[in-house]
């Protein structure tokens, strides 16, 4: 049983339709890259598989619709680890994290040892040890981020959506972040993110999903999928592409294509 399944997705906001007949499926322990323009739909997408957003057609969780399953249940499965954004509350470090346990938690129950040992345990792993206590407001950009990841780390699901999640990271802490949720896909998880980096997707996904305005415009492993005609075609560059060092795929922008070609002359 695929971990998501969708046949003839359609997703509408204030009355325009985002999301076109969409078909995919994510097999559990995969990775799957989500590409395209800005506006292509491609974080639409992440919140109506995140339950967020209605839809029309088929969209199932582990062969369940995703609109069946009570919020509680579904925050047990999957996690979704947003952009960091300005918070509207300031909280510490210890604090947010902790809110990744609260779909196996009762409303009355209080935080554990065991509660804060994972929260802890999270934050090493994505190199903040010793930021419980700090202020979130007070870190930056890519800080956040990755007290984000660690508030999915403690939720326990077995599926990760991400939305750009390095959009904020230095170079450094990318690889990093994207090294640790390898590793998390190489333990059994399962992901699906967002990229800009199309040389990061062809590097890290097993399957990649190129939207267009909201349309489906190719789906299948990297190498397959990413060639210079659709970067000519989707992302209206000229481009030359060139694998190196094994499967590591190298992408050279040459030029922009006008809107008058769109490459699709």
């Amino acid at each position: 049983m695929p971990a998501v399944f969708a046949d003839r997705l359609n997703v509408s906001l204030d009355g325009k339709a985002i999301l076109h007949d969409l078909g995919f499926t994510v097999e559990a322990g995969t990775w799957v890259g989500l590409l395209g323009p800005n506006g292509s739909g491609k974080t639409t997408l992440l919140r109506t598989l995140g339950g967020l957003l209605p839809y029309a057609g088929t969209l199932t969780l582990f062969g369940r619709p995703v609109h069946a399953w009570k919020p509680r249940a579904l925050a047990r499965r999957l996690a979704f680890v947003r952009q960091a954004a300005t918070l509207s509350f300031d909280f510490t470090v210890e604090e947010l994290v902790l809110l990744g346990r609260a779909p196996h938690k009762g409303w009355l129950d209080v935080d554990t040892r065991a509660d804060r040992e994972r929260v802890r345990a999270a934050l090493a792993q994505v190199d903040l040890a010793g930021f419980e206590s700090r202020s979130m407001l007070s870190l930056s950009g890519g800080e956040q981020q990755r007290v984000l990841l660690a508030q999915a780390l403690v939720q326990e699901a077995e599926i990760l959506l991400l939305d750009e999640p390095t959009a904020h990271l230095d170079v450094h802490h990318q690889f990093e972040f994207i090294d640790h949720v390898h590793g998390l896909v190489k333990a059994g998880r399962t992901v699906v993110a967002a990229f800009h980096d199309l040389e990061l997707a062809a590097r890290f996904a097993d399957q990649v999903l190129v939207l267009d305005r909201g349309r489906l415009a190719a789906a299948g492993p990297p190498g397959d999928v990413l060639t210079e005609a659709l970067l000519a075609s989707v992302f209206r560059m000229k481009a030359r592409l060139e694998p190196s060092d094994g499967d590591i795929l190298r992408i050279h922008y040459l030029a922009p294509l006008g809107n008058g070609t769109n490459g699709r002359e």
